[in-house]
């Protein structure tokens, strides 16, 4: 991981895996960000964490790795999330589901104060190290990064307009519901997603935004960095702890070849 905000490392040309949390543990975020990842993503949309925890994953991924880069992505794009979220010191943000650039016009509004939005005011927040840091209002959104996503083939047609939405730092692919959009519920892989996929990632970077996409799994993952996608979400943490654990269950279930060796001299 860098030291720098991830809005500073995601840049066109980056290659920055990530991890997808979800299992409403700071131990496993403490554990993920220990690994050295460029990224971990704590969902709150397909995920039960609540708001009150999520402090808790970020004093969590800061005692593992003070330069961890943690995005949480919003259980809806809502005003109200957004700010709370920000006040305890969320820097990077992902709004599921935005359609449309006033949509994501009005996302960003949600992250920056006045003028330049409408974020509402409080003076000790755990953004500012509670009125310590006195620079805070003039600075913050150096280090914030707002992260789109388009999901539906509607979505991907307005990607020119989105992407030119002043403030939107990066753009993120949500491949499962892009195929059931596209009538191809639970098949991702399938090469009309897939055609549309790479459509979305060449509209992204001819506006100047680096792609992010889920890709669980080395090899798909790679695939999808070889593919120029920037940010990949190559493991989440449900998912991989199930394969570890089936398989393992599954290899201690196949007869020990010194085992059979021995029965077959027997």
């Amino acid at each position: 991981m860098s030291g720098k905000p991830l809005k500073q490392t995601l840049r066109p040309g980056s290659r920055l895996p990530g991890f997808w949390l979800s299992l409403c543990s700071p131990t496993v975020t403490e554990i993920a960000a220990g690994s050295g990842v460029d990224w971990l993503l704590l969902d709150m949309e397909h995920a039960p964490n609540d708001l009150s925890q999520i402090t808790d994953h970020l004093r969590a991924a800061g005692s593992a790795n003070p330069d961890a880069q943690m995005i949480v992505r919003m259980p809806s794009s809502d005003q109200t999330m957004t700010k709370r979220l920000l006040d305890i010191g969320v820097r990077n943000l992902m709004f599921p589901m935005i359609q449309t650039a006033e949509a994501a016009r009005q996302a960003v509004s949600w992250t920056r104060y006045p003028p330049e939005g409408l974020r509402g005011i409080s003076a000790t927040i755990r953004a500012n190290d509670y009125a310590r840091q006195t620079d805070y209002l003039s600075t913050y959104a150096e280090a914030q990064c707002v992260i789109v996503q388009v999901e539906t083939p509607e979505a991907v047609a307005e990607i020119p307009t989105i992407a030119a939405v002043p403030g939107v730092d990066a753009i993120f692919i949500g491949p499962g519901d892009l195929s059931s959009a596209m009538g191809h519920t639970g098949n991702p892989m399938h090469p009309d997603v897939q055609e549309k996929i790479r459509e979305a990632v060449e509209a992204i970077h001819a506006a100047g935004l680096p792609a992010g996409i889920l890709g669980y799994g080395a090899d798909l993952a790679q695939r999808y960095f070889d593919e120029g996608i920037e940010f990949v979400a190559i493991a989440g943490d449900a998912w991989l702890l199930t394969r570890q654990m089936d398989a393992l269950v599954q290899t201690m279930a196949q007869p020990s070849p010194t085992l059979t060796q021995q029965t077959h001299k027997d």
